[in-house]
């Protein structure tokens, strides 16, 4: 039986709803970086990956242009993905910590990796229409995931902010002011549900040093304590 998040992952992998984004996703797909000539690219939406029943949901911004975009996986096929799928495997949240395509046999433990955006943007800067269109893909994944929903880790300010307005709009307790974007920033959302927010393991961040392998894996040390049921994990 096809399950829902099945269902919805054929439903954004046809998405043709934004002009710009089609076209610029399959140009890259049609004339590929050097490196990867040889290989077919995905070039469509990228649905979430992971496990259905997790508990920690992982939220970043789009796909990459030669990475998702050409792999068909969130975060695999580049160095964000390796720094991301690094920290989740240490934390006993992945099965290996390298995810290099579709079938290279990477499972997921209580953690499912989605964005904001499910087509990989010109220059990474996807439109407010754009990320409106794509909103619903993200709502309904929360739908699915909210009963046993206990911590969000948002990847980057943009998918922060993203979070918690489709949280408010959900109707779920947002503090007011809305704490203010940093690494590390810890939201309480109610009374069994956390957001945590990183830096974006971009290679800008990561090799300028503004993210280090222990401030990253902060993050996931806090998340596994919130799953593991301590509250005071900041």
């Amino acid at each position: 039986m096809t399950t829902r998040l099945e269902r919805l992952a054929t439903k954004v992998a046809a998405c043709r709803a934004c002009p710009r984004l089609v076209a610029w996703r399959e140009t890259v797909a049609h004339e590929k970086r050097a490196a990867y000539r040889e290989e077919e690219y995905w070039g469509r939406p990228v649905p979430g990956f992971g496990d259905a029943s997790g508990r920690l949901l992982i939220v970043g911004l789009a796909p990459a242009a030669h990475g998702a975009n050409r792999t068909g996986r969130m975060f695999t096929g580049d160095r964000s993905g390796d720094w991301l799928y690094g920290a989740l495997h240490r934390f006993g949240f992945a099965s290996q910590p390298n995810a290099t395509s579709r079938d290279d046999g990477l499972r997921l433990t209580d953690a499912f990796v989605t964005a904001a955006v499910r087509c990989a943007p010109p220059d990474n800067r996807p439109r407010p229409d754009e990320r409106a269109m794509c909103r619903p893909f993200l709502e309904r994944e929360l739908e699915h995931f909210f009963p046993r929903l206990r911590c969000i880790v948002a990847l980057g300010q943009y998918a922060y902010d993203h979070v918690l307005r489709l949280l408010r709009d959900r109707g779920v307790e947002v503090p007011s002011p809305k704490p203010r974007f940093a690494h590390g920033t810890q939201v309480p959302l109610g009374s069994s549900l956390w957001l945590l927010s990183s830096y974006h393991p971009s290679q800008q961040n990561t090799f300028t040093g503004k993210l280090t392998v222990e401030a990253f894996d902060e993050i996931w040390r806090r998340a596994r304590a919130l799953l593991d049921g301590d509250g005071a994990a900041a």
